[in-house]
């Protein structure tokens, strides 16, 4: 998240014009087919690759954001010392610059004696000083070694960690959604109570003023910068899960009537409005400890995972009684996780089990395919609980699952729906379910804009490509890069081969290849809900209030 207020200009500029679109379309598009990330695209099988692309994301996806879990897992086991061991810089992991109070405006008004602080370090080297925080992230949790070709040893208390939180995975995701529907009624309210405590603390610290201001006023000179617009526009599609086709199967779950217009713009709206409203909790945060080592907030902690295992962790050990407010932190971060985590298994799950549809003579195969796509991606992870770990996970966030590939995705969903199976006809389809046509404006960027601005930022990005940085020091080597675009290409190839290859293998002229493979594939349920008695048809679909909730989950 950017540290300037200009941000939210291109943040709720593309929200409209490209996030609730896209957003939308897959949620009716899995509402309207029944069917998960692959099958849903029979709607014109000539484009099924759209689906192997989004398996292809959410399988990394999985892969990689486990790891925040597990992490948070870890700060959970922590906060259960009387002390919190991040608190204090008398730990094995600390080095001689750790220093738990800076007292930067003693030394500047020269009321310090001997113009030492704690009787270790003199003014003059507060500048190299560090907060026992950042050593506690970068020494202990993450033990981070000096680059991507030195992996180091295993950090076996975080491999535990890993494994516990793919258990509880494996446990919320093997029934299906109805077996913790009614469970995230809790963990969708738990986590503003929790923010709403950390926010009323924060405000109250010398800095938070300056970090708040940081936060909202705007910087003009940096809107013009394609870099904020790039930013603004992954962001987005990231936190909105558009892309990874978990949207498309939790949608599947629906109501055939079930009214997913309404429902599109109202979480797309409480996930922005979370994530601005979390905004003010961290940088409030972030102006203390920007105040507190007498630097610029710019330099306090870098954006990623980092921002939230330093900002929130120095809140809590601030507050009274912090182990109890510390715990109450990261087992909220765990709750949210794991339905973030169980929405994107239950994606990949969905659109597998699909390939095999009718009943199997193997009764256990939900269980067995939930099982084995826990154990790979498992077996994945175990490279980022090494000392190379959090290199190897900025490989796969910044490649694998966010950027160009959903940009990518989101911009080849538009086309296929507005101009291959017709943006008109699917408009008549989602009135058919919900009982009333959409604003024409959703059309209008189906068709058009939405196409545009992801081709755009996409196009941006490519222009504007950097290497890799670590903290804006480490320059990851040539391979490393090799093998990130590998990841994204991994996906993004999915589309072109795909439609290549059935063109090739269909018989027939081009026009006549082309009019087969985009004659959509209907459903059984299509044949009922199409006929003329569709009301008496939809009263008696049962209801499945709870994915609303878990949808709403995978986008905060």
């Amino acid at each position: 998240m950017f540290g300037t207020g200009v941000f939210l200009i291109p943040y709720m500029l593309i929200v409209f014009v490209g996030g609730i679109p896209v957003f939308f379309l897959e949620i009716a598009l899995g509402q309207f087919m029944k069917a998960g990330s692959i099958n849903v695209w029979n709607i014109a099988p000539l484009f099924k690759g759209l689906g192997y692309a989004s398996m292809v994301i959410v399988f990394f996806s999985n892969t990689y954001y486990i790891m925040v879990l597990a992490w948070a897992f870890y700060y959970l086991i922590k906060s259960f010392n009387s002390t919190l061991p991040w608190s204090t810089c008398d730990n094995e992991w600390n080095t001689p610059n750790c220093i738990e109070i800076f007292r930067h405006q003693d030394c500047i008004n020269g009321s310090l004696a001997n113009d030492t602080i704690n009787g270790n370090m003199t003014c003059a080297e507060l500048a190299n000083a560090r907060s026992p925080i950042i050593e506690f992230w970068e020494n202990k949790v993450l033990n981070i070694s000096s680059g991507l070709g030195e992996t180091g040893e295993f950090n076996w208390e975080l491999m535990l960690c890993l494994i516990a939180v793919w258990v509880m995975v494996y446990f919320c995701v093997w029934k299906g959604v109805k077996s913790t529907g009614k469970i995230v009624y809790f963990t969708a309210t738990f986590p503003y109570v929790v923010l709403i405590i950390l926010l009323v603390r924060g405000v109250t610290l010398p800095g938070a003023y300056d970090g708040i201001m940081f936060y909202i006023k705007p910087d003009w000179s940096k809107l013009w910068e394609a870099q904020v617009w790039i930013d603004a526009g992954t962001q987005i599609f990231f936190s909105y899960a558009i892309g990874l086709g978990a949207l498309t199967a939790l949608g599947s779950y629906n109501r055939f009537n079930n009214d997913c217009y309404k429902d599109a713009f109202v979480l797309a709206m409480i996930n922005s409005g979370t994530s601005f409203f979390a905004g003010f909790v961290v940088f409030s945060i972030l102006g203390f400890m920007a105040n507190e080592q007498g630097v610029h907030i710019s330099q306090v902690a870098e954006s990623g995972p980092g921002l939230a295992f330093i900002a929130y962790p120095k809140a809590v050990s601030l507050m009274p009684v912090a182990p109890l407010w510390a715990a109450l932190f990261f087992f909220m971060l765990l709750l949210l996780g794991l339905d973030s985590q169980f929405v994107g298994v239950e994606g990949f799950v969905t659109g597998i089990l699909d390939l095999f549809p009718g009943k199997s003579q193997f009764r256990y195969k939900r269980e067995i395919s939930v099982a084995v796509c826990c154990l790979l991606c498992f077996i994945i992870d175990l490279s980022m609980v090494t000392q190379a770990g959090m290199y190897v996970f900025q490989l796969f966030d910044y490649y694998s699952a966010s950027g160009m590939s959903l940009l990518w995705q989101a911009f080849w969903e538009c086309i296929v729906v507005a101009w291959v199976y017709g943006a008109d006809r699917f408009m008549d389809d989602v009135a058919l379910m919900i009982g009333y046509r959409p604003f024409p404006w959703i059309k209008w960027c189906w068709s058009f804009i939405t196409p545009a601005v992801c081709m755009g930022i996409f196009i941006f990005h490519l222009v504007n490509y950097k290497p890799l940085t670590y903290n804006n020091t480490y320059v990851y080597p040539w391979w490393g890069e090799v093998i990130g675009w590998c990841l994204a290409l991994s996906s993004m190839l999915c589309i072109p081969v795909s439609i290549l290859y059935k063109l090739v293998s269909a018989k027939g002229t081009f026009k006549e290849r082309w009019a087969h493979l985009t004659t959509p594939v209907w459903g059984h349920h299509h044949l009922e809900y199409m006929a003329p008695d569709i009301r008496a048809l939809t009263s008696m679909t049962p209801g499945t209030e709870e994915n609303k909730v878990i949808i709403f989950e995978s986008v905060m």
